[in-house]
């Protein structure tokens, strides 16, 4: 029951695909929509969901056409950045910097997360963190069975998210990380939104913003 990973153009966001012996879920569908179906259509399994770590735009551009071309899965968010998905200057691509890119208009979630709930379904396991800081409503989604957590921006190899954007707190952010994840087990499996894999020891031990 692998945890595969495709990288998008757009900021090398990762999208990351979690499969089990029937289903598929599918967490922050980036940029790169023909490699994002390749990716579905080899696995060649059911969408359960589409899982969300938070809504700026590298991490949701392919949402619209993933619900339309799977028959509309559900997608989990948390009730902070809701608003978000259809509000372009909150998802950031309706900043002036990004004039080189359409405004980006996603329709309304189904679910809003529930922090710390033991989510079961389609014989997929999973729990819900708040990780806020570089958004206010970043979460990491952690899977006892897969002994991995999936980071959205809080926490990458060896530093941290950025937190010079709207919402973002530094001082949260670093709570977080030290309260939700360096709690779970040591060897569990970090899968950041950007970059490579580390491990919660690997971070512990070497992250500079740790040590």
């Amino acid at each position: 029951m692998p945890i595969h990973k495709t990288v998008n153009p757009v900021a090398f966001q990762n999208t990351y695909y979690i499969e089990n012996d029937s289903h598929l879920i599918i967490v922050d569908p980036g940029s790169d929509w023909t490699k994002i179906q390749a990716t579905i259509e080899k696995i060649g399994k059911p969408i359960s969901a589409i899982l969300l770590t938070h809504t700026h735009y590298d991490h949701i551009m392919s949402l619209e056409i993933l619900r339309e071309s799977y028959h509309f899965p559900p997608v989990y968010v948390a009730e902070s950045e809701a608003t978000w998905l259809y509000t372009p200057e909150k998802n950031l691509s309706g900043l002036p910097r990004h004039d080189d890119m359409d405004n980006l208009v996603c329709r309304p979630a189904e679910v809003f997360f529930q922090y710390e709930q033991a989510y079961t379904f389609d014989d997929f396991h999973f729990q819900v963190l708040p990780t806020p800081g570089h958004s206010i409503g970043g979460v990491s989604i952690v899977f006892p069975a897969f002994e991995a957590v999936i980071t959205g921006d809080a926490l990458f190899r060896e530093t941290i998210g950025r937190t010079d954007l709207p919402t973002g707190d530094f001082e949260q952010l670093i709570t977080g990380i030290k309260t939700k994840l360096f709690t779970l087990p040591n060897h569990y499996t970090v899968h950041p939104g950007h970059g490579q894999n580390s491990t919660i020891a690997h971070e512990k031990n070497t992250n500079p913003f740790f040590r």
